[in-house]
């Protein structure tokens, strides 16, 4: 489902990225398949300094459908920044995509927090993180982080998926598994 980014991924990735209902809530907007790939190019090398984890996403057959990345890493925290092709919206890839970059993240790299900035116009966005059993709306209590992309007004809402919040799902969800195991048993 997840994999580290390779330019050999560019053309169908760039092809997806191009969606009019994709392209306005990309991070790195890019105006050819040329300027896609030299971005592609930055990001792994800024993955090798520590800088952002990127991943692309595929689907079950190993096409690459889109990708998943922490941004401006500081002090063990990033900003998530996540992208599907139209094609795929409403497949059930988001999810599980996010699920296995979370547990990357949270037990093998060493991140604390997640952080989503989100458009307060990307209802489908705010829809799914609101889903998401271990996310916070932190508008008010991570003020600082919340005022820094609104100075020209409210634009984005602020999430927060805290380490341990998401290892108390986990969890939780493993309890709950090892519960109907049980009583399926007996």
């Amino acid at each position: 489902m997840l994999k580290k980014r390779e330019l050999a991924d560019c053309n169908p990735l760039y092809e997806l990225m191009k969606h009019p209902d994709v392209f306005p809530f990309v991070r790195h907007k890019t105006d050819s398949y040329e300027e896609y790939l030299f971005v592609t190019k930055q990001t792994i090398e800024a993955e090798e300094v520590g800088e952002l984890i990127s991943r692309t996403i595929t689907d079950e057959w190993g096409s690459p459908i889109g990708t998943i990345s922490l941004y401006d890493i500081e002090d063990k925290a990033g900003f998530l920044g996540t992208w599907l092709g139209k094609a795929y919206h409403g497949k059930g890839y988001n999810s599980p995509a996010k699920e296995a970059f979370f547990n990357e993240l949270f037990f093998e790299l060493d991140i604390e927090s997640i952080f989503m900035r989100i458009r307060k116009q990307n209802l489908r966005s705010i829809h799914a993180a609101e889903k998401l059993p271990y996310a916070i709306k932190v508008n008010e209590t991570r003020q600082n982080l919340y005022d820094k992309p609104n100075q020209n007004g409210e634009i984005f809402d602020l999430y927060e998926i805290p380490k341990d919040l998401y290892n108390l799902y986990i969890l939780r969800q493993n309890h709950s598994q090892d519960d109907s195991e049980h009583l399926m048993e007996a």
